[in-house]
């Protein structure tokens, strides 16, 4: 793929021209290539419809739309206040029923405290919107000291529609506060706030997640570029100041195809009401996008409690430092989240994180896997036991059940993670994981694809739809998305890592090498990134510099855990069989995560006529 022309974003590029190949094909044997005739050409702007009923009122001259809350008189729109279509849907809904005027309120003005006259003024502009129609007078009759009646007859007339998912990103809030050590506030907020939303109606609004959003910390872009760069069609913006135990909130969003503010609004609370002033900010954009929320959503923002000020800021923080995907800030994000705890112990979604970290110690080969997953898997449980609806720990248990070969039910578990944390793009990541060692490789790219869909602007994400494209022997495909996220985040090492993978399957191990030795100066010399440089040596056939390599890694010097499940792809790369599987074995005594990728890592390819790799594949949990 030609790179971005000059003056164009990467996002941008990314949005109008990055393509996914996808084959019918079976990945291919060891040395071969795949073959087979292409199916589809998936733009990644791509934004799926839906098949939706839509629900008409007709009376007289004139036509209500329920669903969009319009009034047509024939084909032409009526222009009336929210308030006032509100209205008049309650009534037409009950046509012929005498409705109280207290019902109109709670119905229409909710919990606001409004006086009688809004009411009577409303009624007013709905009968002159009405006056040219011959029964006007007799469509809103007022009944004396109750309310009113809708006398018209009234006809439904239910359309099935296709209608476009509405796209909204939720950019990073701005810090007015002064003071820079507050950004991890503002960026936790970002990140909360894009969770409440992407759960509201998934099947109606899909919100873009947190690492593309955060792409636009501070950066100087109109609402149209940005809307154009990530294919949305709303953008929630906001700043946020902090002061004496009290948090100050301004939100606004807008429609981005003429930049117009659909609704702005101020919120201050005390710091321990954070969670329900997000849920009102979540629920204000709810309605006037006019998303109708899902009755799982409505129980849930419901019941948002208080939580302490000094356990929701030891959580920011853990979650801040976690974000950064290094050893030492998980490591250090672990003690922050155990003193949310400590200050809350009913606070689940701290212990949330506490497995997210653990989880990402042990698959990034930094933590001995057994006992790191005991930690995460207790972690997680508690969480979904203080709450069964946390999505976020529902995805957090299943990936730990994937990495720990606890197969049995895992397939629903990640589908109930998705359903209830639309948002949370590496879960549909880790699903792909699950289908890829299942042998279901196009079913593993598909779901991957839709967190690429969902993140777009993400290398974690990006280099993962290349690690499942690799996986499935797909390397040209896998090429272009890498290149994509390296021109994404050229300082981060995974794609540079994964790029490195794919090029010494090409044969291509000067290009490997290169990509390799960024990688590792990028990761700070992490074992993972050490091991795969050697395995490139070891495909390239310098033994010289594989040795140096595995001296360092076979025996530390450090206290660092060094994954055998890497070492034995350096020896499988190196034709040394006997030692591949000395490792592996060593691999599965110590519950190695990537073992996972037994049945599709193309590194093993020599050893599958093997009769130990069938033995092995069973132990992991794979039959015949």
């Amino acid at each position: 793929m030609t790179k971005p022309p000059g003056g164009t974003s990467a996002g941008h590029w990314l949005c109008e021209h990055f393509i996914l190949r996808v084959r019918t094909d079976i990945a291919a044997p060891a040395g071969g290539s795949p073959s087979g005739k292409l199916i589809f050409l998936l733009p990644i702007s791509y934004r799926g419809f839906e098949v939706l009923e839509r629900r008409f009122y007709e009376f007289g001259q004139f036509r209500l739309d329920a669903s969009g809350r319009m009034l047509f008189r024939g084909n032409t729109p009526v222009p009336l206040p929210p308030k006032a279509v509100d209205t008049l849907l309650v009534l037409i809904e009950n046509a012929g029923a005498v409705i109280d005027k207290e019902e109109i309120f709670k119905q229409v003005w909710k919990d606001a405290f409004v006086e009688e006259g809004s009411l009577t003024r409303t009624i007013s502009i709905l009968r002159k919107a009405l006056e040219n129609d011959d029964n006007s007078q007799k469509c809103i009759a007022t009944v004396s000291k109750r309310g009113y009646r809708f006398a018209a007859e009234v006809v439904e007339t239910p359309q099935r529609i296709a209608q476009q998912k509405l796209m909204l990103a939720v950019l990073p809030f701005e810090n007015m506060s002064g003071d820079v050590t507050q950004e991890y506030f503002n960026d936790g907020l970002t990140e909360e706030m894009i969770t409440q939303l992407s759960r509201l109606n998934p099947e109606r609004l899909a919100v873009i997640a947190r690492t593309s959003a955060m792409k636009y910390k501070g950066a100087n872009k109109s609402v149209r570029e940005v809307g154009r760069e990530l294919g949305v069609s709303h953008v929630l913006e906001g700043s946020v100041r902090r002061e004496a135990g009290r948090v100050r909130i301004t939100a606004q969003l807008i429609q981005v195809t003429d930049e117009t503010h659909v609704w702005a609004d101020t919120y201050e609370r005390s710091l321990g009401d954070i969670l329900r002033l997000q849920s009102e900010v979540s629920q204000a954009v709810a309605r006037e996008i006019r998303v109708k929320l899902t009755p799982r959503e409505e129980r849930r923002l419901a019941a948002t409690r208080e939580v302490s000020p000094a356990a929701y800021e030891a959580y920011l923080k853990g979650r801040h430092l976690w974000n950064k995907r290094t050893e030492d800030g998980m490591r250090k994000s672990i003690t922050h989240y155990e003193e949310a705890i400590r200050q809350n112990p009913e606070y689940a979604i701290a212990y949330c994180g506490v497995a997210d970290s653990y989880v990402m110690l042990a698959c990034r080969g930094m933590a001995p896997a057994k006992e790191t997953f005991l930690k995460a898997k207790g972690a997680a449980r508690k969480a979904i036991e203080l709450d069964p609806e946390l999505g976020d720990v529902h995805g957090s248990l299943a990936h730990v059940r994937l990495h720990d070969w606890d197969w049995e039910g895992l397939e629903g578990d990640f589908q109930r993670a998705i359903e209830l944390n639309p948002a949370q793009a590496i879960v549909y990541y880790w699903y792909g994981e699950f289908l890829m060692s299942m042998g279901r490789p196009e079913e593993a790219i598909a779901v991957t694809q839709k967190a690429y869909q969902t993140d777009p602007l993400s290398a974690v994400i990006g280099a993962s739809l290349g690690m499942i494209l690799y996986l499935a022997r797909r390397y040209d495909q896998a090429v272009d998305v890498l290149q994509r996220a390296e021109e994404v985040s050229p300082d981060h090492f995974l794609p540079h890592m994964r790029m490195g993978l794919v090029r010494i399957q090409q044969g291509k191990y000067e290009q490997a090498i290169q990509k390799l030795r960024r990688a590792v100066t990028l990761a700070e010399q992490s074992t993972e990134t050490l091991a795969a440089l050697a395995t490139a040596h070891a495909a390239g056939g310098n033994m010289q510099k594989v040795r140096t390599i595995l001296d360092d890694l076979e025996k530390p010097v450090s206290k660092r855990y060094v994954l055998p499940y890497n070492i034995a792809k350096i020896y499988s790369a190196s034709w040394d069989t006997n030692k591949a599987f000395e490792w592996l074995e060593k691999a599965y005594k110590e519950g190695n995560p990537d073992l996972i990728e037994l049945n599709s890592e193309p590194l093993f390819d020599s050893l599958r006529t093997d009769p130990r790799f069938s033995d092995l594949m069973q132990r992991v949990g794979w039959t015949a």
